[in-house]
């Protein structure tokens, strides 16, 4: 819980980066300007919306993925290498089919997580400028929607550019205040049913698939050589464990290799979460994976699908150090 509240800011601000809508003028320059303009405009708060939704999961997102790893770890042992001891590791290439399913079986558990987090992050972004819609509370728009007076309030338009009356009654509203978790839930159920709470699936199973072969292999692998560079230079047991070093560097390695290994994954799943949001009146909001990808690659090239990928490497070096760091003390009770 504590790592969540440290990260939670880069992650907000990664998000935010990788879901500014295509064909428009970027709302930010890089992730130095996201942190700058979210502190002016939003203050503190601004960087933790939507927390409570990734700190119910982490619990389940952790649990999900190690218990997984083994239970998969423990199916191989069985049915391909029966031979093999309990303190045997598994050939490398094991591992990494180990990873793989692990984070297919948890993508189904992150997703709809994911997507209520995503849209919180980006929810304050429409009321940055005149420019894009806002958010109107359900009385205020239906007691104003049969005489049309409200009707320029939520499109595309400055409000210097509405009719006298109209800009009028525009002024005189304060910002309305975004939906919480709750009221998203409800809103993604009664739009698009229980099937909408997994929009962004596609990305998340590629980014958990790929991204979790290469978390616990990278973790398996260079934690296999610092052992064995252990036990050559003091002569210890190669199964006797990773020591505090040694799970600490396999760890920041691993989490390094995850964000790495399929980022893009990880950009077209965040745009197609916040585009309903962030698009001009909603638009485009049903795209699928690849048409999303692709005109997020002619919008922007390569560079669209590696915002702010490197800020996201820096933190989750640290991160997934206490997360592994955390495991092998468990473990090990």
């Amino acid at each position: 819980m504590a790592g969540k509240l440290f990260e939670y800011p880069f992650d907000t601000v990664k998000v935010r980066l990788q879901s500014q809508p295509d064909g428009t003028p970027l709302k930010f320059t890089g992730p130095l300007d996201c942190f700058r303009q979210t502190w002016q405009k939003e203050g503190v708060r601004g960087f933790y919306r939507g927390l409570s939704s990734p700190m119910v999961g982490a619990a389940a997102e952790n649990a999900s993925l190690f218990l997984s790893y083994r239970t998969a770890q423990n199916a191989m042992r069985s049915i391909l290498y029966p031979h093999l001891s309990k303190t045997d590791n598994l050939p490398m290439h094991a591992l990494l089919i180990c990873g793989a399913v692990s984070g297919t079986f948890t993508s189904f558990i992150l997703t709809p997580i994911e997507l209520i987090k995503c849209k919180m992050q980006v929810q304050n972004l429409v009321l940055y400028d005149g420019t894009e819609r806002s958010y109107l509370s359900p009385s205020l728009t239906t007691a104003t929607s049969s005489s049309g007076i409200l009707a320029s309030a939520t499109a595309s338009r400055p409000v210097s550019h509405m009719p006298r009356t109209q800009r009028y009654i525009a002024m005189s509203i304060s910002p309305p205040r975004p939906p919480g978790a709750f009221a998203l839930v409800a809103q993604v159920y009664r739009e698009t049913g229980i099937i909408g709470f997994w929009r962004g699936q596609l990305g998340t199973l590629f980014r958990e698939t790929g991204g979790s072969a290469a978390w616990f292999g990278a973790y398996e692998y260079v934690s296999s050589l610092l052992r064995r560079h252990r036990v050559t230079s003091d002569g210890s047991s190669f199964a006797s464990g990773n020591t505090l070093f040694e799970s600490t560097v396999s760890g920041a390695v691993a989490g390094i290799a995850y964000n790495l290994s399929l980022f893009p994954a990880d950009s077209v799943k965040s745009r197609m979460q916040t585009e309903s949001i962030l698009s001009a009146d909603g638009l485009n909001s049903d795209r699928g994976f690849w048409t999303v990808a692709r005109d997020m690659y002619r919008s922007g090239g390569i560079r669209a699908l590696y915002r702010g990928c490197g800020m996201t490497v820096m933190r989750a070096a640290p991160s997934s150090a206490i997360i592994f760091l955390t495991y092998e003390c468990l473990k090990s009770l």
